[in-house]
Formats: C-alpha cells, sequence, structure tokens
C-alpha cells in the first residue's frame, strides 16, 4: 500500500512538473517587410482615394468645427511606427505636433520599415482627449525611457485617426 501511494506521488509530481514547464509564449512582433512604394496594410487604398487625399494640417482644419470626419484620406510622413506590434504609427505634422494612427480593430499591422516612409490613410479622423495612462501606454510601446514616460502627466487633446487602409507612395 505504501509503495502504491509513493509511485502516486511520483507519478503527480512528474505529470505536475511537465504540464507547468511549458515554453513562454514568443511575443507578437511587427510584420516584417520593406514597406516599398505601393505595398499597403489592411483595405487596398483605391486611386481615387490617393488622389483625394489631404495633408495632415488641412485636416487639422477641416475638423476645426465638426467633432469626426468619416470615410477620409490623409497622406504624409511616417514619423515613428509602435516597436512591439506595428499597431499604431504616428505621422508628421508642419505645426511640429504628433498625429497619432491606430489600426481598426486591429485588424492589421504595419512593419517598423515603414517608418520614414510617404503614406496614404483611408479612415475616419475625430478630436479625442488621451488620458494619462493610455499616454504613457503608446510611450512604453515606443520603447521611451522611464523618464520619459513619467514625465506624462496631463491627458492631452488630440487629433486620432483610426485607418482600414494604409498605402506607401512616393
Amino acid at each position: 500500500m505504501k509503495r502504491a501511494l509513493i509511485y502516486a506521488t511520483l507519478f503527480f509530481i512528474s505529470f505536475s512538473t511537465v504540464s507547468f514547464s511549458q515554453e513562454s509564449v514568443e511575443k507578437p512582433a511587427p510584420p516584417s517587410g520593406n514597406a516599398l512604394v505601393g505595398d499597403y496594410y489592411g483595405a487596398d487604398v483605391s486611386e481615387v482615394v490617393l488622389n483625394k487625399a489631404i495633408s495632415v494640417d488641412k485636416l487639422e482644419s477641416k475638423l476645426g468645427n465638426a467633432k469626426k470626419l468619416e470615410a477620409i484620406a490623409v497622406k504624409g510622413e511616417v514619423t515613428d511606427v509602435c516597436e512591439k506590434r506595428g499597431c499604431w504609427i504616428t505621422l508628421k505634422t508642419e505645426g511640429g505636433s504628433s498625429f497619432f494612427v491606430k489600426m481598426k480593430d486591429y485588424a492589421f499591422f504595419v512593419p517598423t520599415a515603414l517608418k520614414g516612409k510617404n503614406v496614404v490613410l483611408e479612415g475616419n479622423a475625430e478630436k479625442k482627449v488621451t488620458s494619462v495612462e493610455e499616454l504613457k501606454h503608446y510611450a512604453k510601446d515606443a520603447k521611451k525611457t522611464k523618464a520619459e514616460i513619467d514625465a506624462v502627466k496631463m491627458p492631452k487633446e488630440e487629433i486620432r485617426f483610426l485607418a482600414s487602409g494604409i498605402k506607401v507612395v512616393n
């Protein structure tokens, strides 16, 4: 009887060890790719939309009176890409403020090679106040230093863009 108890205990310990010794799950990373002219992410952006695309600065003036604009195309240069997954980008503005872009429903991601490239975005834009917590989250995604993350103390009113498609252009 003692022997059966010892074997049962050893079996249980062995089974538990094997069950809990799984390798850690691989963290997702941005997709690979060189982000060449003509490449698109999410829905393809048509030629008609490409020709109607406006600059980030024109978008800011269009949003002056409206709270939200739907089915709009914006063109600009990518200044930053989420290093963790490629789940957001920022575009350069003439005024130096950031223009933040997220992918609709996290349905697609972009490679970090998109940084420095010109793109046309298709989607919806709105004015939004971003909380301190969310700003700190994005700073961590961008691999900012602890001092830079801790420096975020105030919410920020900004234009947010929810992209359904992004196309690399000249």
